[in-house]
This record gives C-alpha cells, structure tokens and sequence, in this order.
C-alpha cells in the first residue's frame, strides 16, 4: 500500500510541474514570485486610501538590498513635475566633479529667469548675482522654480536629459520610460500653448501675471494677453489643458524608472558621479522643506528620508531613500516613489500621501514598525 501512495504521489508531483515545448528546461523554483507577505497588507491599505482620497495614487518601493520591489501603478505615465530637479541637481555635481562647475561661481539673475512658484530667488532683483550652491539648495529643498531654469541654463537641458537616462539605465532600468525633461517656464509654454499655439512664444513674467487670474479666467486671460478671439482657444478650460500638455510626455515617466534612477542615486551605479557627491545631493535631499505633510508625516521618527517633492495641477509626488535611524536593524535603504492625480485641494493630495507613509510603516514595507 505504502509503495502504491508513494507512485500516485510521483504522478501527482510530476502533473504539478510545468511542461516546456521543444525540450526546453527551467527550474521551476525560480519561476516563482516569491513576495514578502508585507505586500498582501499593503495593497488593501492603498486600496482604502485610493477610494478615500477620490483620485489615483502610484506607489514604487524597492529595497535597495535584496531588490525586492512593490508596485501599485507604478508601471503607468505620472506627470513627475519637480520630481525632475534631482537629475538637474546630479547633472550640476557631475560637472563639479570635472572641474568645469563650482559651487561658488555665481549666476547673475536675469528678468527673464523668473518663473513662477515656490522659492525666494524670484525675490532678488534682476542683475543680483546668485551661488550655484545658493540654487542647488533652493532648487531641492524649497522646489524653486527659478533656480531651476538658471541651473539648467548654466549646465544644459541636453545634459540632463542624458543624466536622467544614464541614471536609470545604469539600475537595470528602461531609460524610456521616462520623458523629455524641460525647463519650467517650458511647462507653462506647454500648457497654455494647449489654449493657443502663440502661448508658446510667452516669457516666464507672463505667466507670473496669469497666475493671478483663477484657474476658471485664466483661458480668458490668455486670450486677452495674446490679442486672440477666445473663440480660437482650443480647450475649454485650465484641467483639459493640462491633460492635453500631460499627454505630450514632457516631464512624465514611470514610478518604477524613477526607483531606477534614485537606485543609482544611493548605490554609485553611475560610476561617472562619485560617492563625494551622491553623499552631497542626499545631504540636500534630506534638508527638504516642501514635504512635510506628505510620506515623512506618516513614516514616523525612526525612518530618515532623503527626498523630493513634486506639484502641479491636481497632481503631487514625493519621492526619494529612506532609511533606517537604527542602523543596527541591518534592513533596508529603500527607494520610494510615490504620485497622485485627481482632486484639486493640495491638502487633499497631502493627506492621501501622508496616509500612504504611514502605511508602509505599519505594513512592514520598511522594517518592523
């Protein structure tokens, strides 16, 4: 009988193995997608959090040790918006790094720098010569729009688009999977040119003026300023505008290609930016100021997170490494990268991002909580 139950037992065994055409062989085990059970639990939270919130969220986290990953949407086009400042900020060390950059050489503002947002260089008078230490900060921590386009200037839009393909290519990653990164009076050239192709030849003050108008004038607006019919505007409001500008790809990208990119960031696999100065962006990184009712108020005390925040039109990200206080717990980095896209109230992007660190802590996405 024994004999009998051990052959049927074979036969059941060899039945449960998967069959392979034109002899070809694997080994099952490794076929399997072996996942923490962390990441059961932290779908049902997302899910919550997503019907709550009313919008869409995107969640990457990979662990930058074993390579696990998570995904919820983090395989579909988000609009990154400032997200795109740390390749800028790597590019900039890159090129101190050669010797052709110092963080003490000065940029002289000009009126045409200016670009709307957060930040104080746009308080400075034209002619006011500014650090590239003094932008590099503003640019991270603050999210400044204006420091931004005068880094750019300084070190070249052509540039940093081919750090942030190296940068992702570099982790295993789909360089395309990430658009053209542009300048951010180019983001306000690209959405008001959905109104009107003209829009595109305006300067960063016009849109300072057009920002003082509420989102349901601004068409209107724009029309005025351009001396157009607002007949000849080809979208009926500010939110179709910005989808349609979405759709372009400017600026959008993958969560899972920028977990790529942040991935490279902390482990040196773009060999050409040193340890020097991948410690030196994290350092920024870590002083940011703009997040702080986004992933940090809910990851708790005993996370450290070196990131960058991004929002735009009904659309916010944060994203960056986090670690460990206690180092002695021997888990983690993680790279973390998380967007959101639906209602217009910021606070309500924040609170749902808020809520998305607290639940990597209490799912056990980064360690025991």
């Amino acid at each position: 009988m024994r004999r009998i139950q051990r052959w049927l037992l074979g036969i059941a065994f060899l039945i449960a193995l998967p069959v392979y055409a034109d002899g070809y062989e694997t080994n099952w085990y490794y076929e399997v997608d072996k996942q923490s059970t962390w990441q059961g639990d932290l779908d049902a939270r997302i899910a919550a959090i997503e019907e709550v919130f009313g919008g869409a969220l995107g969640v990457y986290v990979q662990n930058l040790t074993t390579g696990e990953a998570y995904s919820w949407q983090a395989d579909r086009p988000w609009y990154l918006a400032s997200l795109v400042k740390v390749p800028i900020a790597a590019q900039v060390l890159v090129e101190r790094q050669a010797g052709t950059l110092s963080l003490d050489e000065r940029l002289t503002l000009a009126r045409s720098d200016f670009v709307d947002g957060a930040g104080p260089v746009i308080w400075h008078d034209p002619g006011t010569p500014i650090s590239v230490r003094y932008l590099l900060e503003q640019m991270i921590t603050v999210s400044d729009n204006t420091a931004s386009d005068m880094l750019i200037e300084r070190v070249g839009l052509v540039e940093v688009n081919a750090r942030a393909r190296a940068m992702i290519a570099a982790s295993g990653g789909n360089p395309e999977d990430i658009g053209p990164i542009t300048k951010l009076v180019g983001v306000r050239q690209g959405v008001y040119g959905q109104f009107h192709p003209d829009a595109k030849t305006l300067a960063g003050m016009d849109f300072i003026a057009l920002r003082q108008h509420r989102l349901s004038q601004r068409g209107i607006a724009l029309a005025r300023l351009l001396g157009v019919n607002q007949a000849a505007l080809l979208q009926p409001d500010y939110d179709h505008a910005f989808d349609a500008y979405e759709a372009t790809g400017e600026n959008v990208g993958t969560l899972r290609a920028y977990g790529d990119l942040l991935a490279s960031l902390y482990n040196g696999a773009a060999s050409d930016l040193d340890a020097d100065q991948r410690q030196a962006l994290l350092e920024v990184m870590q002083r940011t100021r703009s997040g702080d009712k986004r992933l940090t108020a809910g990851m708790g005390d005993a996370i450290s997170f070196a990131h960058k925040t991004g929002t735009q039109h009904r659309r916010s990200c944060d994203a960056g490494v986090a670690t460990r206080v206690d180092e002695s717990t021997r888990v983690g980095p993680w790279a973390i990268v998380t967007c959101s896209r639906g209602p217009l109230a910021l606070s309500d992007h924040e609170h749902a991002l808020a809520q998305v660190g607290d639940a990597l802590r209490y799912s056990g996405a980064l360690g025991a909580p």
